[in-house]
């Protein structure tokens, strides 16, 4: 279903945006945050026992949680000045990494991708080629040439230290650029997911979305010694995430999958799964996992949300309700009004 006179589909956010999930660094917990009396009465109890015991730090709790509603308020509106901004100020390093290029990609990605383009090609199939890990349903490949994310790092590098405006992926990630302000959302990631992702996708998972991925957000993170060391345990709000390591050295830093979002934790027994340089880790978006802390250097991933609207226009990934629509800017956060309430 569209509703844009292009024919194009309008995206919206999920009203949940701005009370749930919000990430308490200090206290590696997600929360949800209606008003102080019921946040009070859902946390309390287990934020004393996490070590939030006297009022002061009870207060800095709901300072912090203030600040980030506010943000994620407003954000629609800071990230589309922060866009106009980049775009007539910032000068690219390695203009032509902008568009995407076959020759960016491995031959090995090339294959696979040929294979699942190719009449006959199955689900069976597909996972020969592939090197399917330890935790269930996580495969392993080269994505990139090298040279390709030593330019792409070189680049943003060169973003970071300049002077344009920078928006951070998400409370989890202090450390990462938002791919879509600085420009790479139509001729790479678009590309990139419609022409190579989606052929594996529609194989891999067609019961979560695979084979009708309509959009996604990308961005970038970095651990580094004195910075982000590690990524407590979470899911994604995807269907589908890849994951690319990008460089640069580093040592462990490994990522780790426990079970679906629904299984408790207590319940739960996690796979390490090795990560290196130009290789891309496939994985279902409500698939439990996190990082490790790296021990040495520093590490930059690529990280693509893909989303499906078919089935998050459902049921809403991140509050576990029918979305309540919110208007917002560019691919939001995957949800059209197709079978969901539009909030006026």
């Amino acid at each position: 279903m569209t509703d844009e006179a292009d024919g194009k589909p309008r995206f919206y956010t999920c009203d949940c945006f701005t009370t749930d999930n919000i990430f308490l660094e200090d206290y590696k917990l997600h929360v949800r945050f209606i008003s102080e009396p019921q946040f009070r009465l859902d946390y309390q109890p287990l934020l004393n026992k996490l070590g939030c015991v006297k009022e002061e730090q009870f207060k800095d709790v709901l300072n912090k949680i203030s600040q980030e509603v506010n943000r994620r308020r407003t954000l629609s509106v800071t990230s589309a000045e922060r866009t106009a901004i980049i775009k007539d100020t910032y000068r690219p390093l390695h203009p032509h990494i902008y568009c995407l290029q076959e020759t960016y990609l491995t031959p090995e990605f090339r294959r696979i991708v040929e294979y699942c383009r190719s009449d006959g090609a199955s689900q069976e199939g597909l996972i020969d080629l592939l090197e399917e890990q330890a935790a269930p349903r996580v495969y392993r490949f080269s994505v990139f040439e090298r040279r390709f994310c030593e330019q792409l790092l070189e680049e943003l590098e060169h973003f970071e230290q300049s002077s344009a405006p920078k928006g951070r992926p998400n409370t989890m990630n202090h450390y990462g650029i938002l791919l879509n302000e600085m420009g790479f959302d139509e001729s790479f990631i678009t590309p990139l997911r419609e022409q190579y992702l989606l052929p594996l996708t529609s194989l891999l998972y067609p019961d979560c979305g695979g084979c009708c991925l309509d959009s996604h957000k990308a961005f970038v993170v970095k651990y580094d010694m004195n910075e982000d060391l590690d990524l407590s345990y979470h899911y994604d709000n995807a269907e589908v995430t890849l994951n690319v390591s990008l460089g640069k050295e580093f040592t462990e830093g490994n990522l780790y999958f426990g079970d679906m979002r629904e299984v408790p934790i207590c319940e739960t027994e996690c796979s390490e799964v090795e990560h290196s340089v130009t290789e891309g880790l496939l994985h279902r978006g409500q698939h439990m996992h996190g990082a490790l802390r790296i021990s040495s250097g520093q590490r930059w991933n690529l990280i693509i949300w893909m989303r499906a609207s078919q089935e998050r226009n459902k049921l809403c990934p991140m509050c576990n309700r029918r979305p309540t629509l919110v208007e917002a800017e560019g691919f939001a956060d995957g949800f059209t009004k197709q079978s969901a309430v539009v909030k006026t």
